[in-house]
């Protein structure tokens, strides 16, 4: 009689392919015999792969990448991912008590004897750990480049790598005036993060003229002989200037030295695309794309089989405009560096391909639509909708996107794993008289092209399917003044940036809390409770149909395999040390569970969550 000692390994692994983590776990523990034929590389090496097409980042640390990883460490790492999806699409996320043990730390099976008085039972403080930032300036901008560094743009134009680690700058491009990061962009492969600096010089609207720096920090391999300490360094590649106002800038193809923009032009209301198709040649490309630019939409640009497109999304649909490279390279135009030199655009290019695809609402029960400022607000699609093809219950009449974050997959992956795209909007309503803004948030997945395989209203595919916040928040803004330098200083008004950030199929922010008496009208707060609060949206697996899937992890859905559409909001623990009041920036880091806050004391906490 056959066993399972006695299948092949080659079957085995066929079998292992069709399972989930927590099922080779517990093959694992039948017999020594599956124990050790599943602790292989091939394995770990699948379930990497699955956690990858559930659009889950593998915590590595520092540059390195799959193909680095001894087979122990492959182990380490998937089991680690594993942890992280499955506690932060199923509960509240806890503090990960072992984040950061120091070297020495008296310990009690790996728990530090410190105790930290969080409310939550933690025996360790270890689980967030304070760095600095440069003294005496205020961070403008900060992100992780990878669990190791930190990049850190002030408002006085400098830009720092910060070693989290040792809590040191390491390396530090300081231009003497005022820039602001715009852009940045890691490859792990190259150990490099590129990235773009920008300042207005002279003008507005058509005839704004904005300068840029395209820079580089590289991150040189560490000699495995050697136990100095290399530092990275700050280069300049490419300075070049625009005409009219800039919309953003995209670090397209680094490897290919391509980067685009996209500028308003104000003249026509349509978007202008600018390319450097080589970054490293003096020349450009400024064309008019007719493509009207609308106060709903929100925008982006990705590069997909050589060509440019340019991804806009409307209240209730989206559209995708492919320009070849090869067509936008017929209408490249000599540039120079000289001080005087303006670039101009050349004419009118209209898009090779344009394709659109509606969005899928939901149908949310009625106790779902909470209205704000006591108004009726939102429209009850149960009561008027149609139920096969339920209306957007956010109507962009009311409701206004006050930002819109696209996040592509920019962790390290494999080939044989297809892109997926998702876009989190923060939908505003502003209250004219106590100038009380509430907001609610909508997520969702695509792809490019949108095109796919099927119908649209194919209940278990999730692409183009709306997922909500849709109980009404408040969340915490701070003022940024504008970086524009107006002719006259004094009326240029500080811009309310919202702290939120995203992560794929993530989101945490800022939130003011209100007693329960208070009114939803009253006036908005000045040192008000705050709390730090989370959600992940559904988990989804892509298909080789094209289609993406409930992952089966985390719950919300029909036992069909149709989604719930609301997310569950949570809120995260913080330790006795952060004031949540002092808060400049906030960043997520999915790959490794991490929660980054910077303070005007100079700090930045990152809280790590499992």
């Amino acid at each position: 009689m056959t066993s399972l000692q006695n299948i092949p390994y080659d079957l085995l692994l066929s079998i292992a392919q069709y399972l989930d983590l927590v099922d080779i776990y517990a093959l694992q523990l039948t017999c020594k015999h599956l124990h050790y034929a599943l602790l292989t590389r091939p394995v770990y090496r699948e379930m990497a792969v699955s956690l990858l097409r559930r659009c889950r980042a593998l915590p590595l640390y520092g540059f390195r990448r799959l193909s680095d990883l001894s087979t122990d460490q492959l182990v380490e790492v998937v089991n680690r991912a594993a942890q992280l999806e499955r506690g932060w699409l199923t509960r509240t996320p806890r503090p990960a008590v072992n984040a950061f043990i120091p070297q020495g730390e008296d310990t009690l099976n790996g728990i530090s004897k410190t105790s930290d008085a969080t409310g939550w039972g933690i025996k360790s403080k270890y689980w967030y750990k304070i760095v600095g930032t440069p003294p005496d300036e205020e961070v403008d901008w900060l992100s992780p480049i990878t669990a190791s560094y930190t990049l850190c743009a002030t408002k006085s134009g400098r830009v720092v790598c910060w070693d989290v680690h040792r809590d040191v700058g390491i390396a530090e491009w300081n231009p003497g005036e005022r820039w602001e990061l715009w852009k940045c962009r890691v490859e792990f492969d190259q150990r490099i993060v590129y990235f773009t600096m920008a300042k207005t010089l002279c003008g507005k609207d058509d005839e704004k003229v904005m300068q840029f720096e395209l820079m580089q920090i590289h991150f040189p391999e560490q000699k495995s002989d050697s136990n100095e300490q290399i530092r990275p360094s700050f280069s300049n590649l490419r300075s070049f200037k625009t005409l009219g106002t800039v919309m953003n800038v995209f670090l397209l193809d680094p490897e290919a030295r391509l980067l685009a923009g996209f500028v308003w032009i104000s003249r026509f209301n349509s978007i202008g695309l600018y390319v450097l198709l080589d970054w490293s040649k003096e020349e450009y490309v400024f064309v008019d794309t007719g493509i009207q630019c609308t106060n709903t939409a929100n925008w982006s640009c990705i590069l997909c089989d050589g060509s440019i497109v340019i991804h806009s999304e409307e209240a209730t649909f989206a559209c995708q405009h492919f320009f070849p490279l090869s067509v936008l390279a017929q209408h490249v135009t000599p540039s120079n560096p000289s001080s005087q030199f303006v670039p101009y655009m050349t004419t009118r290019l209209k898009a090779t391909r344009s394709i659109s695809r509606s969005f899928i609402f939901p149908v949310l029960p009625p106790e779902s639509y909470v209205l704000p400022f006591r108004q009726p607000i939102i429209q009850n699609v149960l009561i008027t909708g149609d139920s096969n093809n339920p209306p957007n219950p956010w109507s962009d009449q009311l409701w206004y996107p006050e930002s819109a974050h696209f996040v592509r997959q920019w962790w390290p992956t494999l080939p044989s794993v297809p892109r997926l795209s998702c876009t989190v909007v923060l939908l505003a309503q502003h209250h004219p008289q106590t100038h009380v803004t509430k907001y609610v948030l909508a997520q969702h997945y695509f792809t490019v092209p949108l095109d796919k395989s099927g119908t649209e209203t194919d209940p278990k595919d999730a692409m183009m399917r709306m997922w909500y916040v849709s109980v009404p928040f408040e969340v915490v803004c701070v003022s940024d003044q504008a970086a524009e330098e107006e002719e006259d200083a004094s009326e240029a008004l500080p811009r309310q940036r919202p702290l939120l950030a995203v992560d794929f199929g993530h989101a945490v922010w800022l939130e003011h809390v209100r007693a329960a008496d208070d009114e939803e009208d009253e006036e908005p707060y000045e040192r008000g409770q705050m709390r730090l609060r989370f959600v992940s949206f559904p988990g989804v697996r892509l298909e080789g149909d094209g289609r993406a899937v409930r992952s089966g992890i985390g719950s919300g859905g029909g036992s069909d395999g149709t989604f719930e559409m609301e997310g569950a909001v949570r809120t995260l623990a913080i330790p006795k040390e952060l004031d949540l009041h002092d808060v400049e920036t906030i960043n997520i880091d999915q790959s490794q569970g991490a929660v980054i806050l910077s303070v005007r004391q100079g700090k930045i906490f990152i809280l790590c969550y499992e």
